[in-house]
């Protein structure tokens, strides 16, 4: 069981005197910025002009600048932006900057743990990684509540990373739910595992195969849509607030007995040796090799993916049915 910390194990007032740059205001950044900002803090956000993020900081009560300039004003540097641009931004526009004192901070891990970016030894690196969306940290710190948060720390110069880590935490409103207390590696390896295996990769090819298993046996796709996506949505949201055994309870005993029954028929052995395939891939840096190496040559391989994917009969069936979900749009 990793260390949990909570509200009374960190001081905001660690960071009161420090001025907290969040470089890239795009979903994760903008719900930071806002939530430590309202918790008394001061925030500067480094943002490229000329973009709707841009416009977006502006109109939330912020002057951002360049990235370069809040990491020269900034003693805590932030990098939210995605993880295959972390890399150049930090090289071009902030190392320069990155001096005794100062820390460099993330919420995942990525180019850490895999060596994209290279810190210098006289600074501090942690990472404070919030388990959903930054609209939902915001919109739970909104309401007096908080997401649980990951925090570890890669390197302590100053001694007081800890503390500052959770000083942030709190900031965000992560320690009224608990800041449980990991590594690098482990925060980055089991993401880009769930990721691949369970929560994208994994979901969207089952509901694929389950689609097209019955649109092949000549059932209307429109069914085939319902029974294999859509009522996804309903299952998930009772394993979300009460497990796989609560969602158990709550479907019919024949539901039930098909899972028991059936599920490891889908998923079996070789399934799982895939998986272990796939960890072993992310452990070894295959994958961020893989990954960064596309992105530097122009991302050809993966745009023609995302368009042969785009081009599926399910996307094509299921926008003209969520277009009749009124409840949807809204």
């Amino acid at each position: 069981m990793p260390k949990i910390y909570y509200d009374q194990d960190a001081d905001l007032n660690v960071l009161k005197n420090k001025t907290i740059a969040i470089i890239g205001y795009g979903i994760q950044g903008r719900g930071q910025a806002l939530n430590l900002r309202d918790s008394g803090l001061n925030v500067i956000i480094g943002q490229r002009e000329g973009g709707p993020n841009y416009q977006k900081a502006i109109d939330d009560g912020f002057k951002p600048m360049d990235a370069g300039k809040a990491a020269q004003k900034a003693d805590i540097i932030v990098i939210l932006t995605q993880d295959h641009l972390q890399a150049e931004i930090y090289k071009k526009q902030l190392r320069r900057y990155m001096k005794k004192g100062k820390a460099l901070v993330f919420s995942h891990g990525f180019n850490i743990h895999f060596g994209q970016i290279k810190p210098p030894a006289d600074i501090d690196v942690w990472m404070v990684a919030p388990k959903g969306p930054g609209s939902f940290v915001r919109r739970q710190y909104e309401e007096g509540k908080g997401v649980p948060c990951l925090v570890a720390i890669h390197q302590n110069a100053s001694g007081n990373a800890l503390k500052e880590a959770l000083a942030y935490a709190k900031g965000l409103g992560g320690s009224r739910a608990g800041v449980f207390e990991t590594t690098f590696k482990e925060e980055t390896e089991t993401d880009l595992f769930g990721e691949q295996v369970v929560l994208c990769g994994g979901t969207s090819a089952l509901i694929k195969a389950g689609f097209e298993t019955l649109v092949e046996a000549g059932y209307a796709p429109e069914m085939a849509y319902f029974e294999c996506l859509h009522e996804l949505k309903l299952i998930v949201d009772i394993i979300y607030e009460e497990g796989i055994a609560g969602m158990r309870k709550r479907v019919s005993d024949t539901a039930e007995y098909g899972d028991y029954s059936r599920g490891p028929r889908i998923v079996t052995d070789k399934t799982k040796k895939v998986m272990q395939k796939i960890l072993k891939e992310i452990q070894s840096g295959k994958f961020a090799r893989e990954w960064m190496k596309e992105n530097k040559k122009g991302r050809a391989d993966f745009l023609k993916m995302r368009a042969d994917q785009d081009k599926h009969q399910i996307e094509e069936v299921g926008k003209r049915l969520r277009g009749m979900m009124s409840w949807i749009k809204k």
